[in-house]
């Protein structure tokens, strides 16, 4: 399908040619812009509501500012949808998300427009400062550097880190708050509050425009007028609006704010910012969704990344199943806490801004103070879920496993060091799609397992994940315990079944055999079990393993495999270096087995994006890939015993 652009657009395929247009036609190139992303999401998909919020900041900074000789740098890439279309990608954005198409979020290799990849939040106000550092250290100091950080994203530690350094730092640096009380659900937070107060404080805005107007003419009255209207409005703020010294305090210039859907204006104020020195915030408002009534006016958490849907009706494409499916991991989780919550009252919920993502938003509607969503701050997540349990509540804290990693030397030094009862379920284990590799979960059963006193499983099926979440809070557990699972459905449609109690440190034999081993952990023990299905029609008879711990790994099962066999194949959704498939290895070296051991997993180099079904083709460990490899095996036995 041809997706075609406005009049306008289309003579846009770099920066240089949008600077061409006179100052008034921006409007409607921000119109055609806007129509542009929504004609292709709607029939692509991806995420959607972010980018319709900055469209006209978007076009504003490339029309002000030289990029890419300015360093523009977007605070995850949700919202740079229109950025991609106006440098240059405009007749490949139909290929975004798409294995082996465009990237979701910005990426380095893909364009120079692209000054640095961003997934996770809160990454630009520190590379946009050490991009400044450095030319200055290089003596351009002529060139701009802007970080685009949305008001979710502001609530992280390394935000903060950021601004600390950069009000020192005496750099030509822009931050641009896009303040829209969103990331994916409903900002939350002391920071909402205090963003609110600057924008409804009514008596400060008025004020604030007439000094701003005068701002606008320092270049007439000259540098004695500027220390003027400074002190003046350094007054306005300390009388009128107490909390709004917050950016300030921290040596930053805060002009704002401002409407962040009025283009020509905005191009107005950055082209005065872009002539004032040092570190300088701009406070826009905006909408996420702007321009599309059904994703302005409804449900935004819904319409952030939305799937398909008919552009003319708002209607999201649902297809409707002939027959019931499984549910999601997350739904399962959602539903299993607050099942386990309201016999143990000791149960608590904990997500960094992931309320929905991860369902804990059916725990937050059910029992509101038993609930917590932190924001954008999973460090502090991990260290408040310590805090909980050193005074005795079990707290189940809900992480992405790619975001866990930010919080990497909590789960260290406040839980694991101090042996506390924390429960991390990390959603969206392994290779997880479109996202790709800033959102893959591939490491965590590597990083996780190397940590004294952690307990490490993930669940076979939604059975197994509900009876793993029951066994992790048991009193006589005692331990922290990580569960990871992956994006997307389970196998099981009648997957209420009644909790049990699972024995740390054990797997199962879910399928007997005499020709190989396979061992595998977490839902890929499903995948294994086609290709032993596979298998058989061949006449090969496999036997294969859930493992369903690597950490403490069920060592009478390893006994029995490699006292069996001399051939297995370890299976895993996570890193190979370091990963279940290196546990096993482990277990035979210092045992002193002997066995040729395949470890199909996820390999030392970066996964792109594309479909979980591609990624695991693409990675070797898909049914085919184990079925392949179990025949290659066996062919190489056969060979040698005919020898």
């Amino acid at each position: 399908m041809e997706f075609k652009a406005g009049p306008l657009l289309d003579r846009i395929n770099i920066p240089e040619d949008l600077r061409k247009l006179d100052a008034e036609l921006l409007p409607q190139v921000c119109d055609e812009l806007r129509d542009f992303i929504v004609d292709v999401v709607s029939h692509k998909g991806g995420h959607f509501g972010a980018s319709l919020g900055v469209v006209e900041l978007t076009t504003a900074i490339h029309y002000v500012f030289n990029t890419p000789y300015d360093q523009l740098v977007w605070d995850v890439g949700h919202q740079a949808y229109g950025h991609k279309i106006l440098t240059g990608r405009r007749k490949q954005f139909h290929t975004n998300r798409i294995y082996k198409g465009l990237s979701g979020f910005p990426k380095i290799s893909e364009s120079e427009y692209d000054t640095f990849g961003v997934g996770h939040s809160s990454t630009s106000i520190s590379a946009a400062l050490g991009m400044a550092v450095a030319s200055k250290h290089l003596g351009n100091n002529d060139k701009q550097h802007i970080a685009v950080i949305g008001d979710g994203a502001m609530t992280a530690g390394l935000a903060f880190e950021g601004l600390n350094h950069a009000g020192i730092a005496n750099t030509n640096i822009l931050v641009v708050l896009n303040d829209n009380c969103m990331s994916i659900d409903p900002n939350v937070g002391a920071l909402k509050d205090y963003l609110t107060d600057i924008t409804t404080s009514h008596t400060y805005n008025k004020i604030k425009d007439e000094v701003w107007n005068l701002l606008g003419k320092l270049s007439t009255f000259g540098k004695s007028a500027q220390e003027i209207v400074s002190k003046v409005e350094s007054s306005i703020k300390s009388t009128l609006l107490t909390k709004s010294n917050l950016f300030e305090s921290l040596n930053f210039r805060y002009f704002g704010p401002v409407d962040g859907h009025d283009v020509e204006h905005l191009v107005s104020v950055l082209e005065d910012l872009k002539n004032i020195p040092g570190p300088k915030i701009l406070h826009c408002v905006t909408r996420k969704g702007k321009g599309y009534k059904p994703a302005e006016e409804g449900n935004q958490t819904k319409w952030h990344a939305p799937g398909l849907f008919n552009k003319e009706t708002g209607e999201i494409v649902k297809i409707i199943p002939k027959s019931p499916q499984p549910p999601k991991y997350q739904d399962v989780f959602g539903h299993t806490i607050v099942e386990l919550a309201e016999k143990n009252e000791k149960i608590v919920g904990i997500t960094p801004a992931m309320p929905s993502g991860s369902s804990l938003n059916i725990m937050m509607k059910a029992m509101p103070d038993r609930a917590f969503d932190v924001g954008i701050a999973e460090q502090h997540a991990v260290t408040f879920s310590a805090g909980l349990a050193q005074q005795g509540l079990v707290p189940f804290c809900n992480i992405y496993s790619s975001f866990m990693q930010r919080a990497y030397d909590q789960v260290i030094h406040d839980v694991a060091i101090q042996n506390l009862h924390v429960i991390f379920c990390l959603d969206r284990a392994g290779l997880v799609g479109a996202d790709g590799p800033t959102h893959h979960g591939a490491y965590d059963i590597a990083y996780m397992r190397c940590i004294p006193n952690l307990i490490v499983c993930a669940p076979l099926n939604e059975e197994e994940l509900r009876d793993l979440m029951y066994t992790a809070q048991l009193a006589e557990t005692n331990a922290p315990v990580v569960i990871r699972y992956p994006r997307g459905s389970g196998v099981m449609t009648n997957w209420k079944t009644p909790l049990k109690k699972i024995k740390i440190g054990t797997g199962t034999k879910i399928k007997s055999g005499d020709s190989l081993a396979i061992l595998t952990i977490g839902h890929m023990g499903n995948l294994a079990l086609e290709a032993a299905n596979e298998l058989m029609t061949n006449g090969i008879d496999v036997s294969v393993y859930n493992m369903r711990f690597v950490k403490p790994i069920d060592e009478v099962m390893l006994h029995e495999v490699f006292s069996k066999f001399d051939k297995v194949i370890t299976v895993e959704d996570g890193c190979v270096i370091g990963g279940m498939g290196s546990a096993v290895l482990e277990f035979m070296a210092s045992n002193g087995y002997q066995a040729q051991v395949k470890i199909l997993g996820i390999p030392d180099k970066i996964i792109e994006h594309g479909s979980q079904k591609e990624l695991y083709t693409e990675c070797n460990y898909n049914v085919d890939s184990i079925v392949e490899n179990a025949t290659i095996m066996l062919e190489k036995k056969s060979s040698k015993a005919l020898a």
